[in-house]
């Protein structure tokens, strides 16, 4: 289990917004929670690009953030679901404008990135 090693700087409130949301995939998660993909299969298919490990490690932080609740049926094969908290709901807003500002700057944005990729020597186009 990650034990961390720094204590974290909740001064403000960027700060507390990075504690919480910072992971590759979070914002994700919880576009596509709300969106109704609750079990984790759902949610890996809609990533594929993440692993299981990695997801589920990041679904468990947002569950401690108290922005995602977890249901566990009694059946066999167990089943789980995640589903969003009146608190994670209110994020759902804040992510739409984020991507909207993205999608507006789509164009600048894909240029400075490939720019960054090529020059430090991070090739995606090819086929490994």
């Amino acid at each position: 289990m990650y034990v961390r090693k720094t204590t974290p700087n909740l001064n403000c409130g960027l700060d507390l917004l990075g504690e919480v949301l910072y992971g590759k995939w979070k914002l994700r998660l919880l576009w596509f929670i709300n969106e109704g993909h609750q079990r984790p299969s759902q949610l890996q298919r809609k990533i594929p690009g993440a692993a299981r490990r990695v997801l589920n490690i990041q679904l468990k932080e947002l569950e401690d953030h108290e922005l995602v609740t977890r249901k566990i049926y009694p059946v066999v094969p167990p089943k789980v679901e995640y589903s969003l908290t009146e608190l994670g709901k209110t994020l759902i807003p804040v992510i739409a404008v984020l991507g909207q500002w993205a999608d507006t700057h789509e164009d600048h944005l894909r240029n400075v990135i490939s720019k960054q990729t090529v020059s430090s020597g991070v090739d995606d186009t090819s086929d490994q």
